[in-house]
C-alpha cells in the first residue's frame, strides 16, 4: 500500500512539473485538472452502501402536477433555431431579458461564433464561453499528451459537462449574470427538444429557495441504464448504473424499484454555484467508465444553459475513457453536472412528464420529430393531441438511415405515424409521399433489391418483403 502511494505521488509530482510548462491552457485550468487527477490517483471514490439506499419521498422528487399552476427540429429548422425561437418567445410574452448562454468547447468554439451571427436581429442576448481545455494523460508515463510532440487538438480534451460550473465562473459569465440581478440557470442537452423554460418549476423553486433541481421522468425498458435519484444518508444525490455492485445491476435496471432517470434537464442557482466553485466544494464521483466515444450528433452540438439558459456538451458522467491517439494509450477523466446535486442545498427532483425529454440522437428521433407526431410553435415542441397512445412508436431504421443523409434521401415526406405502435425498416427501402403506417409494421427489402413504397398507400399491421405485400 505504502509503495502504490510513493508512486501516485511521483506520478503527480512529475505531472505538475510538466503541466506547469504547458502554455496553451490558463492557470486555472492547470488547477482545475491537476486537482481531478490528484482525486483520481488518491482512488477517492464515493463507495455506495446499498442497504443504505432509499427511495426518495415526494418532498425530494416532487411530483409535476403538484407545481403550483401559473397563469397564464423541423421544417428546415436547426437545433439552435428552436431554442432562439423559444426563448424569444418568452422574452416577448413576458417583457424580460432572457439570455442564451452556449457552453463550448476548443473544438467547436469558432464554428459557434460563426453560426450565431444569423441572430443578430433576435430579441435574445446569446452569450459563449469555453469549457476548460485538459490535456490527455498518456497511460504508460501518466505525463500530458502535448509534452510529447502532439501539439494538436488531439493531444487536448474538455473534461465533460460536470465543468459548467467552474467554467461559467472562471469566464466571468456568472458574475456578470449575477450583477444583472439573475438568479437561477436552467441547464440542458441541445439535442433534447423538451427542455424548454417551465415557470411552474421556476416557481416552485424560488418560493422553496432549492438551490438545485433535477428533472426526472418515469423509466421505461429503454431507459435502464440511465442514472436514478436516491436519498443517501439524508441527502439526495445521483446514482449512476457503473457505481452499483455486480450482484445489484439487475435489481437497479429494474423499473418496479428504480422508477425514474435523470433526463439532464437542471435548474441551479447561480450564487450556490459561486459559493461551491469557490469553496472548491464540487467534487463529483470519479467513476472508471471503459466508453471509448460519445453519441452522433447531427450539427454543432451546444449546451445550453434562466435566467438564464445554458446548453451542455457530451454526455457521460465522470468516468475514465482509455482511447488511442496515434496508437499511444492516452487517458482522460470527466466529470458530469448531475453529480453534483449533492452538494447543494435544498436540492430535489421533480418528476416531469415525459414530453420534457425528448432527445434526438438517432435518426430513429429525428422521424419521430419530423412527423405528424409534433408540431412546432415558436420554438416549442408539443405532441398531437390525437394520438391516444401515451407512449411514442418504438421506430427501428436500418443502417442504410444512419446518416441524416441517406435518412432525408429516402423519404419525400415523413409518414404520418399517428396510429403506430412500432416500425422497423431494414434494407434498401425507399417511401413515397403521403404514407400512412399504423399498429406493428416491418418493412424488409431482402438480397440487395430495391423496395420502393408508393404515394399514399396505407401499410396497417403488416410485415412488407416485397410490392406485392402492400
Amino acid at each position: 500500500m505504502a509503495a502504490v502511494a510513493v508512486q501516485s505521488s511521483e506520478k503527480l509530482a512529475n505531472l505538475k512539473t510538466a503541466v506547469a510548462g504547458l502554455g496553451q491552457i490558463s492557470e486555472s485550468e492547470k488547477s482545475g485538472f491537476l486537482s481531478l487527477v490528484s482525486r483520481y490517483l488518491s482512488g477517492e471514490a464515493q463507495h455506495i452502501e446499498w442497504e443504505k439506499i432509499q427511495t426518495p419521498t415526494d418532498d425530494v422528487v416532487v411530483p409535476y402536477d403538484s407545481l403550483a399552476p401559473l397563469a397564464d427540429v423541423r421544417n428546415g429548422l436547426t437545433f439552435l433555431d428552436l431554442i432562439v425561437l423559444q426563448i424569444e418567445s418568452l422574452n416577448n410574452k413576458y417583457g424580460c431579458n432572457v439570455p442564451l448562454v452556449l457552453m463550448n468547447s476548443f473544438n467547436t468554439h469558432d464554428d459557434t461564433l460563426k453560426i450565431v451571427e444569423k441572430y443578430t436581429n433576435a430579441n435574445i442576448q446569446i452569450h459563449t464561453f469555453n469549457q476548460s481545455q485538459y490535456p490527455r494523460l498518456v497511460v504508460e508515463d501518466f505525463l500530458p499528451l502535448p509534452c510529447k510532440g502532439q501539439a494538436g487538438k488531439d493531444g487536448w480534451y474538455p473534461p465533460g459537462h460536470g465543468d459548467v460550473f467552474p467554467s461559467l465562473l472562471n469566464s466571468g459569465k456568472l458574475d456578470t449574470f449575477l450583477a444583472q440581478g439573475k438568479e437561477y440557470v436552467f441547464v440542458a442537452n441541445s439535442d433534447n427538444l423538451g427542455a424548454v423554460v417551465d415557470l411552474k418549476i421556476l416557481n416552485h423553486l424560488v418560493k422553496n429557495q432549492n438551490e438545485y433541481c433535477m428533472e426526472v421522468t418515469p423509466k421505461t425498458l429503454a431507459d435502464v441504464k440511465g442514472g436514478t435519484l436516491i436519498s443517501y444518508e439524508g441527502r439526495v444525490q445521483l446514482l449512476e448504473i457503473a457505481q452499483v455492485p455486480d450482484e445489484h445491476v439487475n435489481e437497479f435496471k429494474s423499473i418496479t424499484k428504480f422508477k425514474i432517470f435523470n433526463t439532464n434537464n437542471l435548474w441551479v442557482n447561480l450564487k450556490a454555484i459561486k459559493r461551491l466553485v469557490e469553496a472548491d466544494a464540487l467534487k463529483m464521483e470519479i467513476i472508471p467508465n471503459p466508453k471509448v466515444g460519445f453519441g452522433t450528433c447531427y450539427g454543432p452540438k451546444f449546451s445550453r444553459t434562466v435566467l438564464f439558459y445554458a446548453t451542455l456538451g457530451h454526455e457521460a458522467f465522470i468516468g475514465m475513457c482509455l482511447q488511442e491517439v496515434d496508437g499511444v494509450k492516452v487517458l482522460q477523466l470527466e466529470t458530469a453536472a448531475g453529480a453534483a446535486i449533492r452538494f447543494f442545498d435544498r436540492a430535489i427532483g421533480v418528476n416531469v412528464p415525459r414530453s420534457r425529454f425528448l432527445p434526438v440522437k438517432a435518426t430513429s428521433d429525428l422521424l419521430l420529430v419530423q412527423s405528424d407526431l409534433y408540431t412546432v410553435v415558436d420554438g416549442f415542441v408539443t405532441r398531437n393531441e390525437a394520438r391516444t397512445n401515451p407512449a411514442n412508436p418504438t421506430i427501428e431504421l436500418g443502417p442504410e438511415f444512419k446518416k441524416v443523409g441517406n435518412f432525408l434521401k429516402r423519404f419525400k415526406t415523413i409518414p404520418s405515424i399517428i396510429e403506430l405502435d412500432s416500425l422497423k425498416v431494414s434494407g434498401d427501402v425507399w417511401f413515397g409521399a403521403n404514407v400512412v403506417v399504423k399498429g406493428n409494421v416491418s418493412i424488409i427489402a431482402e438480397g440487395g433489391e430495391k423496395l420502393e413504397i408508393p404515394d399514399g398507400v396505407v401499410i396497417a399491421d403488416k410485415v412488407v418483403k416485397s410490392h406485392a405485400d402492400i
